[in-house]
């Protein structure tokens, strides 16, 4: 016996206290987590299916909400450690946006006296207008009909990747570290994604295609979530839809809810804004769809808003 120990040989043994471990627990969005094993699973079915058709349509499913999801691990969910959330969100089976990048352009956009501006909203559809008159016919063109919801859908992601891969490159050679890392972390699970693609009886071009039809359905959300308004508070709009849309973007149709509380998990949205329904209405000026189906009967064939930002009054680029 080391001299240290002498008289402690009858000490009573400290007993475990999972208190903590239970209090850590509880504070973790339990149907986040359990939405996510669904999509992985899911997932993992289309895989190892024959028919291509029913795999694409799953795939389809689940890639739109792993982004969604995606969407809310930035914001937080669903553990308290920022560490885990991002281990979490760096596998990206989608392929094309690393979770890092993604991170960094929303929280850019979540500043709301910056929302819709041409160069400090990343994720605006709107151009300086002096950028829209010096481009070519053609290329105005294309802009218009990716201003009607049924061109944002066909061509939308095409026309958003281009233009993301292209800034990123420029951002790259200009030797922007943290674009470099969010490239270099998410390049493995791409490689990993196709591997396991490659394995299965799914053919690649399938998966390809069921990436970019994810990406698809998310244009639905994101067509007409701004407008270019003088007042920054009436620049986000709420679709009150409850279907399987709804479900896809996990509630984010409550738009001008989730940028006035980004900490609101989810599945707390609804309920948050019929509680303050004419409150949020108010602040966003009845900035308000019904229901999808009237997104779609309004916008198919017909633009929500010009190209070049109707309000702008900024100095060229």
């Amino acid at each position: 016996m080391h001299p240290s120990e002498v008289g402690q040989s009858h000490a009573t043994p400290n007993t475990f206290d999972p208190s903590p471990v239970l209090r850590r627990l509880a504070r973790w969005e339990w149907p986040t987590i359990a939405l996510f094993g669904a999509v992985f699973a899911a997932l993992g079915v289309a895989l190892v299916l024959t028919g291509g058709a029913v795999s694409f349509g799953i795939l389809v499913l689940a890639l739109t909400l792993h982004s969604s999801l995606s969407h809310e691990i930035l914001h937080g969910a669903p553990f308290r450690s920022a560490r885990a959330a991002t281990a979490l969100g760096l596998f990206q089976p989608g392929l094309f946006v690393p979770y890092l990048r993604f991170k960094a352009l929303h929280l850019a956009h979540h500043h709301d006296s910056r929302l819709t501006d041409p160069y400090d909203d990343p994720e605006t559809n709107y151009i300086d207008p002096d950028i829209w008159h010096g481009l070519p016919r053609w290329h105005r063109g294309v802009l218009r009909v990716n201003n009607t919801l049924a061109g944002r859908m066909l061509i939308g992601p095409l026309i958003g990747t281009v233009c993301f891969l292209r800034d990123d490159l420029r951002r790259l050679r200009a030797g922007e570290a943290e674009v470099a890392r969010g490239w270099g972390l998410h390049l493995p699970g791409v490689a990993v994604t196709l591997a396991v693609v490659a394995m299965s009886p799914l053919s690649l071009w399938t998966y390809l295609a069921a990436c970019y039809g994810a990406m698809s359905v998310l244009k639905i959300r994101t067509f007409l979530e701004h407008q270019a308004h003088p007042r920054a508070s009436a620049r986000t709009a709420v679709v009150e839809d409850r279907g399987l849309l709804a479900l896809l973007f996990l509630n984010n149709n409550f738009h001008v809810v989730h940028h006035m509380h980004p900490q609101v998990p989810w599945y707390r949205l609804p309920a948050v804004y019929a509680a303050r329904r004419g409150r949020f209405l108010s602040r966003n000026q009845g900035y308000v769809y019904r229901s999808y189906r009237d997104v779609f009967r309004r916008h198919l064939f017909a633009p929500k808003d010009p190209v070049a930002h109707p309000l702008w009054r900024g100095p060229r680029n």
